[in-house]
């Protein structure tokens, strides 16, 4: 991977350092351990992980952008949303792993201009180091009062009624590989010979492969399955009283994740704005994603009694919120401030950018009205 960026020296020591413990998990575990070990070690060991340690991640000069990073018409339109959840619950917001803080803080200011401001702005964040930059940059962007309304969790509540957010939350969820090779069911590990190397298994028993032969894979194909993500939308389901959960996300319905075409899955990493497929390199230092399968989120939501009330791409659910009429606010005369904005939004909509890709789906419960980011473009019948 010649083309990638070369860390720092310090990044590279705090990388083997890492590599070493997931080197001692593998001998622990008798020489072999399933992906999903492996991504969640590289994403969440405290102090080395990717998301626990302190290399900056969003932004221009991390290695991603999130769509509250490109523009703050994402949250604006949001907001339109999350007010009307709030308004019909009297409830408040939560938040999960909500990054540098920046969509909170859009939200908390859009929330506020439209006199629909919950009590409190939960946030649940799993990343020590991300909760410091949260609380630094939420004390710099908001004035006191609104500042006050932010509590962070260390675990889900209990009970909850409001609006429960997600943005690109499931996709750094850990995944299992999974596939079919030369006609047999396996799941993809990894092993150590002077380095991590792929080792595929024999699928034999266990709710994993119960869940594969509900897929009816085509022979020579790889792809992911993830029961911690149907494991946290069982969880949000169990504490949401009254309210609407908001995921938003890179994925597909099962029948497009599961293509015939689709053979050699979705896993992505991302080191500097530069994506590829290696998980091995750089362990630590860049993300490790897979794409959402949106019909186990709603089978998940759906056998928790939970409704569907929208699935659609985040271009229609952003323009339902009226993310052209904030748009519209600003003079085309003021153009060093309408240009970027223009740019910013063409990014967020345009089916080449976010705006198809990218997913929203809603679930709800006790909401006995339709929910406006869903008004047109719902595409529930794919899932």
């Amino acid at each position: 991977m010649a083309s990638l960026p070369i860390p720092s020296a310090q990044a590279l020591a705090h990388s083997a350092q890492l590599q070493s413990l997931i080197q001692q998990q593998i001998q622990h575990q008798g020489g072999w351990i399933d992906f999903a070990t492996f991504m969640q070690m590289a994403l969440y060991t405290p102090n080395l992980g990717y998301y626990s340690g302190g290399a900056k991640k969003f932004g221009i000069g991390g290695d991603f952008v999130t769509a509250p990073e490109i523009s703050p018409l994402f949250a604006r339109a949001l907001a339109s949303q999350v007010a009307q959840v709030i308004q019909h619950t009297q409830g408040n917001v939560l938040e999960l792993g909500a990054g540098t803080g920046k969509l909170a803080a859009d939200l908390l200011q859009a929330l506020q201009q439209m006199d629909a401001l919950p009590n409190d702005y939960c946030i649940l964040e799993v990343s020590d180091y991300l909760r410091q930059v949260q609380q630094h940059n939420l004390r710099q962007w908001l004035p006191e009062h609104l500042f006050h309304r932010v509590k962070w969790l260390d675990t889900l509540p209990t009970h909850f009624k409001g609006m429960v957010l997600g943005n690109e939350v499931l996709d750094a969820i850990p995944a299992h590989l999974v596939g079919k090779q030369q006609g047999v069911l396996i799941e993809r590990g990894i092993i150590w010979q002077d380095g991590f190397t792929w080792q595929d298994k024999a699928l034999t028993s266990g709710p994993l492969l119960e869940a594969v032969q509900q897929l009816h894979l085509p022979n020579d194909y790889l792809t992911e399955i993830t029961p911690a993500a149907n494991g946290l939308m069982h969880s949000l389901a169990e504490c949401l009283e009254h309210g609407v959960i908001c995921m938003i996300d890179y994925g597909f319905g099962a029948s497009e994740y599961y293509h015939p075409q689709r053979n050699a899955g979705t896993l992505m990493c991302h080191f500097q704005h530069y994506a590829h497929s290696d998980p091995f390199i750089h362990v630590g230092l860049q993300d490790i994603t897979a794409h959402v399968n949106f019909t186990a989120i709603a089978e998940t939501a759906f056998s928790q009694r939970l409704s569907v009330m929208g699935y659609l791409n985040q271009a229609n659910f952003l323009i339902n919120c009226g993310i052209l009429q904030l748009l519209e606010q600003v003079s085309p005369a003021q153009m060093e401030i309408y240009a970027p904005m223009v740019s910013a939004v063409q990014k967020l909509l345009s089916p080449a950018e976010m705006g198809e890709l990218f997913k929203v789906i809603m679930l709800g419960r006790g909401m006995d009205t339709p929910l406006i980011g869903a008004i047109q473009g719902d595409k529930r019948h794919t899932l």
